[in-house]
């Protein structure tokens, strides 16, 4: 059997292309998969011949090829969702509406951007010639007009006027228009109606104004989306949204007439669909009141920002005067990756465009010495900062200007791209092809409003502070942003605490004036234009001025402009660390999304915002590892490539040692940096770390009992901190010989002070580990547990050992007492597992034994301060841990026994 169909609820287009595509499939049959719309029941009941079967009757196992119209969603196609599951099915669908989740995939698809899905099928009419009666012209007109609001709606195309027309030509009656749209309303409608004007609620939400109305009734309303329809009308809306609830449900029908407002977006928060214009849905088991808070949440994060030049364009703009020369124009086009570049007289009054196709042909044809001027367009249009939306498509689509000077009392604010038409196209489904779309799908919403969720990951002390710093910005005319880390882990649920705000301004005056309102403390970078705000409670603020870098050679360091956020995040080493939050009250929360960062993060991926990024910074390939390791995500394989390139060209001869230790401390310092050093492995970059660094076995099992007893250190809980990247650099150089750690320590430009400790610990733990391998004990003698709890901080602390030690404890403690915690651990890691306890004894327990006795006590006792005061308190010490004295008496007896008064002569030195 074949079937056409369409979805549940059919109103006028839904019924029409099921009649048009019955022409095009005579032998399937025709049948509805649910109710239908008031108004096309009552069309129906006036007789008109058409064979529609009963759900009932059809043997949905039966279906071999199903036609659905005006719909490809599986959930509005009711029981008849069934046979998708059919062996050998043969599905054909043809619809108006943009792409969504739950899509049904055809065979064979006519899916395109229309008012109306009927004026799809009398497209295909017109091309193949097809006959229609007047009748059937009629009823396609009908559902034309219903579906366009009678040519009114946004979703309107040329497409459906073209249509209209032609069915005018078959013979179609427009009396038949009035008769079932224009209908007057009756005595109860006129009464739900203005139930529905009295409770409606106005909402400005990014600075549009949408209506949300509500009605309760006891029994279904057929005409309740003819009464939404009238309601928009005549009050003249751009924007409504009807909650009614009906029985046990609640439905949702929903309007509009601005690209800001995709109401097929929001419907599909509550499983519903549509398009752009018109759109609806059925909810179950929500009150209205929940139904309505539901709702305005997905307002705040659907409806996008009115779209004016000004909030548009990119600024400050790459420019250049008149004199530059097209050599010069071609190093600037290449240094900011830009194609178009303005040419400027005066204060900024652009007298040209150059674009880089005009720069490359004349410098094939020697001319790069000729000033630009002399090649530069003069003919192009310009538009103020109230520019629309509709203004900016007419120069760039209409005009075929693909670079938009934005121009106040003759100077120039910014410019607006053809890419950044692009990008706000992409954002509204229903204006841009599927094919942008990833997966079929637009990026999440790039101008989504994050402030509920904000308040859901933030404490309120840290929203406070993001308010405060938009209020002061706002107060100084600038406009402050959090970028960078702290948006991904927002977005990803994660608790970030590292606070990076970028200004468009001057970002260290606006520190100062922050530190002001927060009696803080101020620490700035004029080099970088950078400042770091400390507060009272010791929480720090990093601030930068939204800034570009560009790089003069590959692995240099990077000279930094004045520039937007846009060009701002642009710079940055990964996309899903190139997004922003507004902070300024006007505009708190809203995301700042220009490069489909959203998409990376949901698809868990690493990715580079251009393909020159590991050239220009090749610390990007430690960071990149770094992220990809800790957050479970993977690189994108173009990243992956570029990374492997850059790893090729072996730039590294060229770079500044200080960074790269930065970034291999942060991998260190991670929780677990075993994979991310593996992932350095497989990339062949532990060779330039040192060229003798090798990931062999033994290696690993060092790295891995280093890592088990960093976690049995932190489950002490012990006063003493732990410096964690040191353990990990210790460890992964275990097998490196001193001189060749020295040159590591040298070549990557560590901290004197990190290189001292580091050097002491390495030869201190070889000297330790020989020590302890030639007296190693047997395996399972359990030191820790007959010395007890450790209690580091108890001066008069008994050791009474009940069995014999491989060493004396004093030796131990010898042994050991010039490692660092951080070199302890290390040895632990090192060290075979018949050592480990020794070391533990010393860290639990032997590390904090100290004597009662000090030197005040030896000059109460009569002797002489001196040298012989730290001869006399080393043996008390090494008999106090060896367990022949306890307490100030016996301690006191042990150095009258062991030294003459007023002398260092030691009485007796056995034990």
């Amino acid at each position: 059997m074949e079937l056409i169909t369409t979805h549940l609820h059919a109103d006028f287009d839904a019924l029409a292309a099921m009649i048009a595509a019955h022409k095009l499939y005579p032998e399937a049959v025709l049948a509805f998969p649910g109710s239908q719309e008031k108004n096309v029941r009552d069309f129906l009941s006036q007789g008109r011949q058409y064979d529609f079967w009963r759900l009932k009757n059809i043997p949905i196992d039966q279906i071999t090829r199903l036609i659905v119209v005006d719909t490809r969603q599986r959930n509005r196609i009711g029981k008849f969702a069934e046979c998708l599951d059919n062996p050998n099915l043969e599905i054909h669908l043809f619809d108006h509406h943009p792409d969504a989740p739950g899509d049904i995939s055809g065979d064979y698809e006519v899916v395109r951007d229309a008012g109306s899905t009927t004026t799809i099928l009398v497209d295909i009419f017109q091309q193949r010639n097809t006959e229609i009666s007047a009748d059937e012209a009629s009823l396609l007109l009908l559902a034309i007009h219903e579906d366009t609001g009678s040519f009114t709606f946004d979703s309107t195309t040329p497409g459906d006027l073209s249509a209209a027309a032609w069915l005018m030509h078959q013979g179609a009656q427009v009396n038949i228009i009035s008769q079932f749209i224009a209908q007057d309303l009756s005595a109860y409608e006129l009464g739900l109606l203005n139930e529905m004007v009295n409770g409606a609620a106005t909402y400005t939400i990014q600075g549009v104004d949408l209506v949300i109305a509500k009605l309760s009734v006891k029994d279904y309303v057929d005409e309740f989306a003819r009464l939404v329809r009238k309601f928009m009308v005549m009050e003249n809306l751009n924007a409504i949204f009807a909650l009614a609830r009906m029985g046990d449900r609640i439905y949702l029908i929903a309007r509009s007439r601005i690209p800001e407002v995709n109401v097929g977006n929001i419907a599909q928060e509550f499983g519903g669909g549509g398009h752009a214009s018109a759109a609806s849905a059925t909810i179950k088991g929500m009150t209205l009141v929940e139904v309505e808070e539901k709702l305005v949440q997905a307002l705040h994060k659907c409806v996008l920002p009115a779209s004016r030049a000004l909030d548009l364009m990119s600024a400050p703009v790459i420019s250049a005067g008149p004199d530059v020369s097209i050599d010069q124009v071609h190093e600037i086009l290449t240094r900011y990756s830009i194609t178009v570049l303005p040419i400027v007289e005066g204060d900024k009054q652009p007298a040209g465009l150059i674009s880089r196709r005009v720069v490359e042909k004349a410098i094939f044809h020697g001319l790069g010495g000729l000033p630009a001027s002399d090649y530069m367009t003069t003919d192009f249009a310009v538009l103020p900062p109230s520019a629309t939306l509709a203004d900016i498509q007419e120069v760039i689509i209409g005009h075929r200007q693909r670079f938009i000077p934005v121009l106040e009392n003759g100077r120039m604010l910014g410019v607006i791209t053809r890419t950044d038409l692009l990008n706000i196209l992409i954002k509204d489904p229903s204006h841009s092809p599927a094919s942008f779309h990833r997966d079929g799908q637009p990026s999440i919403e790039r101008n989504r409003n994050l402030q509920n969720q904000l308040f859901a990951e933030l404490s309120s002390r840290m929203m406070e502070l993001l308010r405060i710093i938009g209020e002061v910005a706002q107060k100084y005319n600038y406009t402050a942003y959090a970028v960078g880390g702290f948006v991904r882990d927002v977005l990803l649920h994660i608790r970030n605490l590292d606070l990076d705000i970028v200004i468009e301004g001057d970002g260290i005056d606006f520190a100062k004036q922050l530190a002001k309102r927060l009696q803080g403390k101020v620490r700035a970078h004029k080099k970088f234009n950078t400042a770091l705000v400390k507060l009272a409670d010791g929480f720090k603020v990093d601030v930068a001025t939204a800034r570009l870098e560009y790089y003069e050679y590959p692995a240099a360091m990077p000279i930094v402009e004045l520039s937007s956020i846009k060009l701002d995040l642009f710079r940055r080493d990964f996309t899903i660390n190139a997004m922003a939050i507004h902070l300024n009250p006007d505009k708190f929360g809203l995301l700042v999304d220009f490069f489909n960062c959203q998409n990376d993060l949901r698809d868990r991926q690493i990715r580079v915002l251009h393909n020159l990024s590991f050239v220009e910074d090749p610390t990007r390939i430690f960071r990149a590892i770094r992220f990809e390791q800790r957050m479970g995500f993977s690189l994108g394989k173009l990243t992956s490539k570029l990374l492997k390139n850059a790893v090729k060209m072996n730039m590294y001869d060229r770079f500044t040692g200080g960074r790269f230790f930065h970034e291999l401390k942060m991998i260190l310092a991670e929780e677990n940096p075993q994979p991310a050093i593996y992932r350095l492995q497989q990339f062949g970059l532990l060779k330039f770390l040192h060229p003798a660094l090798v990931l062999d076995q033994r290696l690993k099992n060092i790295l891995m009992e280093t890592h088990r007893c960093l976690a049995w250190y932190k489950r002490l809980y012990l006063d003493t901190p732990c410096r964690q990247w040191q353990v990990f650099l210790l460890a992964l150089t275990a097998r490196l010989n001193g001189s060749q750690v020295k040159e590591f320590l040298q070549k990557f430009e560590v901290l004197e002070r990190d290189q001292h400790i580091i050097t002491r610990n390495k030869t201190a733990v070889i000297k330790a580990l020989n020590a302890l391998r030639s007296c190693a004990m047997p395996t399972g003698t359990d030191l820790a547990g007959k010395f007890g709890r450790p209690n580091p901080g108890e001066r008069n602390t008994k050791i009474e050992p009940t069995y014999t030690l491989p060493l004396p404890a004093s030796k131990i403690y010898s042994l050991l007492h010039g490692l660092s915690i951080e070199g302890l651990i290390y040895l632990m890691g090192a060290a075979s597992k018949s050592c480990h306890q020794l070391v533990s004894l010393y860290v639990t327990k032997l590390r904090g034994i100290t004597t009662v006795l000090d030197g005040n006590d030896l000059l109460h006792m009569g002797y002489e301060a001196g040298p012989q005061f730290a001869v006399i308190l080393q043996k008390l010490l090494e008999a106090r841990l060896d367990g022949l004295v306890e307490g100030r008496a016996a301690e006191e007896t042990f150095v009258k026994n062991n030294f003459k008064s007023g002398t260092t002569t030691i009485v007796c030195e056995g034990r």
